[in-house]
């Protein structure tokens, strides 16, 4: 079904699990009914407060999911890049958006439509299986959140963001330090200093607006290491 010239939404369904399970019939028409939505870099592609239309894939470029503004002040807690989905949560739920979608560079979003969705849901087994991973994950990620936000350094806050917990499919990251420190909830200064620690360690290579991961094992050792005591004056 999938030539060499097939069109980049059918190579990227190609790569979902779920979907290749499925019979043909069905996914003719789980291709045809996704929608598609594009953007440029710094538009808002997705509004807080709107009907959730469905599930949600990056299929080219990088998104932020951001919490609506409070006197022009954010907070980001996640960034998706190209090949992952998200708000499976708010499509089971049918709620509307908690939160905006702001494209870090051009992009372009998948649609899954809840009738689709929920098809789905009732007659796949692996794509259950798929969705109870993707919100397994999504737990993991607000228990690392929350544990980091109150034992770990700002280094090793840092490198939690920058890891394969939030990161599973690029290690080559282009984020500004701005976006980072609404990523981690620290300030710009803090992350700087953070990313040049971390570079010094070995942990990240810097480049203008690019951080690499060289070494996930070493990073994540980083992150779960307990943080020495301060010491006694």
């Amino acid at each position: 079904m999938f030539p060499g010239t097939a069109s980049p939404t059918l190579r990227f369904l190609a790569t979902q699990p779920w979907f290749t399970c499925l019979p043909l019939a069905t996914q003719e028409h789980a291709h045809a009914s996704l929608l598609h939505i594009p953007a440029k870099k710094g538009e808002m592609m997705l509004q807080a407060d709107t009907p959730v239309e469905g599930w949600y894939a990056v299929l080219s470029g990088l998104v932020k999911l951001q919490s609506v503004p409070i006197k022009g002040r954010s907070s980001t807690f996640l960034c998706v890049a190209s090949g992952d989905w998200f708000g499976e949560g708010s499509a089971l739920n049918i709620e509307r958006r908690r939160y905006e979608v702001v494209a870090l560079r051009d992009s372009e979003l998948l649609c899954l439509p809840h009738a689709v969705f929920h098809q789905l849901r009732a007659t796949s087994i692996e794509f259950n299986q798929f969705l109870v991973k993707q919100l397994s994950i999504r737990v993991s990620q607000a228990m690392a959140l929350i544990e980091s936000g109150r034992l770990r350094t700002p280094e090793q806050r840092v490198a939690l963001s920058l890891s394969r917990q939030f990161w599973g499919r690029t290690r080559k990251l282009s984020l500004s330090q701005d976006e980072l420190a609404n990523l981690v909830g620290i300030s710009r200064q803090t992350v700087n200093q953070a990313l040049k620690s971390l570079a010094q360690r070995g942990l990240v290579t810097l480049e203008f607006g690019r951080v690499d991961i060289p070494d996930d094992e070493a990073l994540t050792h980083f992150i779960f290491t307990s943080p020495e005591p301060p010491s006694e004056a």
